[in-house]
């Protein structure tokens, strides 16, 4: 009886997609500007159209967050992304500096392998597909297998408005047998030219040492500081639509509260009157060791799930009405599951006396899990923002916004997008809201603006000649004056 091999399977379909893919951008690499924005305008308006369907689409088959808030990230990820990135050159001459005479080239990088959570499936793959196009590349996306359903509905999508503006076959490409096998092949394939990888640790770590270029981020964990010339129903109110948003299933969004002595009475009275629900001790123990695994690793079964669903698989009560729930952090490590990052609405909640001690709160627990991602400060002091910029491990600080919202670009004026690079510090390739510009090479030409004699003079060395050839000597004053006094010398001796 023959077994058909799924693995084996899996590998052959990569590599047919990428073999597609590479042919399809050879293509689009001839393309000029205006045609490649003709194809992005186009795929852009079809993941707008129908960013309501695919929202429910991904809602109904993760279980994960809000299909109404999902719509608002696909509108990000579709129009909101157009509208940043249509005048942006990126292929093509892209400036030429005439003073030096140098002339940038965009150049695409290739054939891009997408890899794609289950936190955030239809925007992602919007958003990457659209900066992949953009630059000129071909994509080759890799689903993750809870959301597969839904992000091979956004493929097709985005396949047909992308041909029929022009676009070659087989540049836009997705994995329908998916498995480890295959994203690793994808990965690791000679022709797959970077990878663009969005999701857990392990998956991003795979995705650095597989030997291809890569950008990939890591966790999010950031601290939210309330400190005490801020607005506090403001700041209550921006936290709570964050960590809400989506049921928190955001990298960017608040993980955690830092408030000062003299303005924590004010803090806990307003999140309880807007609804927030400050989990009892006995409580919090059992929700702390619900929420976090024993491995440390965050457990699946409260991502993006409300607080009452979460309460009830932790055995413990909340209000109907709850809409986040808030701990006391106690401290930071493996020991203390509030201090580690929740995409859910769940905050760890800390106390200290001033703005510095914040300061080194929030370093500390970025470094035990998020470092190089997002902070949010909420203050009307502008030199305590100054310090805190100069001294936080993180990309993006955030101030007196929504983190979930201010980190993707929606509330903010940074980039829109669904990869947030977390710098050196926090194993990323970079700390940029990955766009376009991220998955480009530029040729830079430049022409001759100096001569080597040029250079000599500049250094104060002169040029001797010899017979047919020119000699290079270079001369101080020193050795001049040495010269003469031994040519003197000589004459006199004779």
């Amino acid at each position: 009886m023959y077994i058909e091999d799924k693995d084996l399977l899996s590998i052959q379909e990569v590599r047919h997609l990428i073999q597609r893919a590479k042919v399809a951008q050879q293509k689009l690499a001839l393309m000029s500007q205006e045609q490649i924005d003709t194809i992005v305008k186009v795929v852009a308006k079809a993941c707008y159209d129908q960013r309501e369907r695919l929202a429910k689409m991904a809602a109904e088959e993760t279980g994960f967050g809000k299909w109404q808030d999902k719509v608002l990230k696909n509108a990000l990820a579709s129009k909101g992304i157009l509208e940043e990135i249509k005048d942006m050159r990126t292929v093509g001459i892209l400036n030429e500096d005439k003073e030096n005479k140098v002339i940038e080239v965009g150049v695409p990088v290739g054939v891009v392998a997408g890899l794609i959570p289950s936190t955030n499936p239809t925007s992602t793959v919007m958003y990457k597909a659209l900066i992949a196009l953009k630059g000129g590349n071909s994509i080759v996306f890799s689903p993750h297998p809870h959301a597969a359903k839904c992000i091979n509905e956004t493929v097709d999508i985005i396949k047909k408005a992308a041909v029929s503006a022009g676009c070659p076959e087989g540049a836009i490409g997705v994995i329908q047998r998916v498995s480890i096998e295959a994203t690793n092949e994808l990965m690791k394939h000679k022709d797959t030219n970077l990878i663009l990888a969005t999701g857990g640790n392990a998956m991003v770590k795979a995705a650095y040492s597989s030997g291809t270029p890569a950008i990939g981020v890591g966790p999010g964990n950031g601290p939210a500081f309330i400190e005490k010339t801020a607005d506090i129903p403001k700041a209550v109110r921006q936290i709570l639509d964050s960590k809400t948003f989506d049921n928190g299933v955001i990298c960017a969004s608040e993980q955690s509260i830092i408030v000062e002595e003299e303005t924590k009475d004010k803090v806990v009275e307003e999140f309880k009157r807007q609804g927030a629900y400050f989990v009892p001790k006995e409580d919090a123990k059992k929700l702390g060791a619900f929420i976090i695994l024993p491995s440390g690793a965050m457990n699946p079964k409260m991502v993006g799930k409300t607080p009452q669903v979460i309460a009830k698989l932790a055995g413990i009560s909340v209000p109907d009405d709850a809409r986040v729930l808030i701990a006391d952090g106690e401290g930071v490590g493996k020991q203390y599951p509030f201090s580690m990052e929740k995409l859910a609405p769940v905050l760890g909640f800390y106390t200290v006396k001033n703005w510095e001690e914040a300061c080194e709160l929030s370093i500390r627990i970025l470094h035990h899990e998020g470092a190089g991602h997002t902070l949010a400060i909420h203050t009307q002091d502008e030199s305590i923002v100054r310090e805190f910029a100069l001294r936080k491990p993180v990309s993006r600080l955030l101030v007196n916004t929504p983190a979930a919202l201010g980190g993707v670009g929606a509330t903010t004026g940074l980039f829109p997008a669904f990869t947030l690079g977390c710098g050196a510090v926090g194993g990323s390739a970079t700390s940029d809201n990955v766009s376009p510009l991220n998955l480009i090479n530029i040729r830079r030409v430049a022409y001759g603006t100096a001569e080597l004699s040029d250079l000599r003079k500049a250094e104060n060395q002169e040029i001797l000649g010899c017979n047919n050839c020119q000699v290079e000597k270079q001369v101080d004053e020193e050795q001049l004056v040495d010269l003469l006094v031994q040519r003197v010398l000589s004459k006199l001796t004779k």
